[in-house]
């Protein structure tokens, strides 16, 4: 078993995701208020994304490398929703262990310093450690579901993580929101990005399309 798991994005008509630009053009709250309609309690964001909106500007340095070694968990908090982390070798550090009324849970690989985990658990922070080389998004999934009962689950960026789930078909219905601005610089960050340039593309239902505004927001079952 695994959460429900929603894509959700706002990006700009070509398709970049930069936040401080989105922000400019966004004109209201249509972002957070999709997002709310979608139902999802959880949130999962990238490290890059959560290390801009949520950690500590300096990272975790460990004084004792020695891995968790082995696939585990650490229940901190009872929740209807948690705000998940993806952070593969424990760099985040954290001034808390909830944002925006939600417990955080941070998802690493078993390579991951021990001491990173027992650094969290001392915060009150819950955590995952699922694969070896990497993350298994699937078993991390499948343990967020099974242990802490997360059901529905929207997935927030940046765009490798967004990437990443679909790759790894786990990704059950994109929900993307188009704003009306063209960014248009060379190397900034699409909705999903960073694949190799062998993986085929993914073919998307469209189930609706709804106009908020000046933004137009349209939801694909994958």
């Amino acid at each position: 078993m695994r959460p429900y798991i929603i894509c959700h994005m706002m990006s700009l008509l070509d398709g970049r995701i930069d936040c401080d630009v989105t922000e400019k053009i966004e004109t209201g709250n249509e972002y957070y208020d999709a997002l709310e309609m979608l139902s999802c309690p959880s949130t999962l964001m990238g490290r890059v994304t959560m290390q801009m909106h949520y950690a500590l500007p300096e990272p975790f340095v460990p004084e004792n490398c020695v891995p968790v070694a082995a696939e585990a968990f650490h229940k901190a908090a009872n929740a209807d929703g948690y705000l998940v982390a993806i952070d593969t070798m424990g760099k985040l550090r954290w001034p808390q262990n909830e944002f925006d009324g939600m417990p955080l849970l941070v998802v690493t690989s078993v390579e991951c310093p021990k001491e990173y985990h027992d650094v969290l658990s001392e915060q009150g922070i819950s955590w995952i450690a699922a694969g070896k080389e990497g993350i298994d998004l699937r078993r991390a999934m499948e343990i967020l579901c099974e242990e802490f009962g997360v059901e529905r689950l929207s997935v927030t960026g940046g765009g490798n993580i967004n990437a990443a789930f679909l790759n790894a078909g786990l990704i059950d219905e994109v929900s993307m929101m188009w704003c009306p601005g063209i960014d248009g610089r060379m190397g900034m960050a699409a909705a999903f990005d960073g694949l190799g340039m062998d993986v085929p593309p993914v073919k998307l239902h469209l189930v609706s399309v709804e106009r908020m505004g000046e933004i137009i927001w349209a939801r694909y079952d994958v």
